[in-house]
């Protein structure tokens, strides 16, 4: 069912846990699956210095996170935006099309964590990523989750 790379990858995961000093936190989840995740960067001289991440979730939102947090760090803020949910499969060697769901998550985990670093800093949020936050802050709104910083 699943490939080697998404098993090595949710069975030794890396970047896992919270980063307390965090300069963005991403929260967003899944209400279908039931899957929740929270990515946390650290962001020097505009680019991703490091990133961590915490997944409640399947074996597949478990791998999608982990390999996220490795494609990301070290990218600019703009290289991680452009990360797609198709490139995070893609570097997984494939998810069953019932998982592909998994790959979205940790995508906009990521940019919901750029999107909150760059409110935190009063900086210029793109229009993109504006709208996209709007469209998972909604969703986020109808499913009755909350905001992972009001805890």
């Amino acid at each position: 069912m699943y490939s080697k790379d998404v098993m090595e990858h949710f069975m030794h995961p890396r970047n896992v846990g919270e980063m307390p000093d965090a300069d963005g936190v991403g929260e967003v989840g899944n209400p279908v699956c039931g899957d929740i995740m929270w990515i946390y960067i650290k962001v020097k001289d505009d680019r991703i210095e490091d990133i961590k991440f915490k997944t409640l979730g399947c074996a597949a939102a478990i791998a999608t996170s982990s390999k996220v947090t490795e494609l990301a760090k070290g990218r600019t803020l703009d290289e991680a935006l452009d990360l797609s949910n198709k490139e995070i499969v893609e570097s997984l060697g494939g998810l069953p099309p019932v998982k592909i769901h998994c790959s979205l998550l940790a995508v906009d985990g990521l940019k919901e964590a750029i999107h909150d670093f760059l409110a935190k800093n009063k900086r210029p949020i793109p229009d993109k990523l504006e709208k996209e936050h709007q469209k998972i802050k909604a969703e986020k709104c109808e499913t009755g989750s909350h905001d992972h910083n009001d805890q």
